[in-house]
């Protein structure tokens, strides 16, 4: 199972957020002077870097993970059918973490055979209701 990046570009994209973030906080040009004048004003700085460097981090290891992206779909959980494939399209859905809104990306997988009845496994003297 490959994963969704190397790691040479997350540590690049993540050492670039940071940057960005920590150039804000303490400038690197010395005559640009650093803002805030109070430690609630420098926790605050630093808060603000955490915001938005460690959803970075965080989306960034995702993809590095064995497991990020699969080649097959394996197995039905309900049924052990390998009749299961890989969906083409994938989602970015947004989920909440300790640190802040991160980005994951996400592969679907479908049964490929399709019953008549919302696609559950008919078994041959099932009980049935009627209604």
């Amino acid at each position: 199972m490959p994963a969704r990046t190397r790691r040479e570009r997350a540590r690049a994209r993540i050492l670039a957020a940071f940057t960005a973030q920590l150039d804000r906080v303490i400038p690197a040009d010395e005559t640009i002077p650093p803002k805030g004048a109070t430690f609630a004003d420098f926790e605050d700085q630093v808060e603000t870097l955490a915001q938005a460097a460690l959803p970075m981090a965080l989306e960034e290891r995702s993809a590095l993970a064995d497991s990020a992206q699969v080649d097959r779909a394996g197995r039905c959980p309900h049924c052990g059918s390998e009749g299961v494939y890989l969906e083409k399209d994938e989602t970015q859905p947004e989920v909440q973490s300790r640190h802040g809104p991160v980005i994951l990306h996400k592969q679907h997988a479908r049964w490929a055979r399709r019953s008549l009845d919302s696609g559950f496994l008919r078994l041959p003297g099932a009980l049935r209701l009627s209604g």
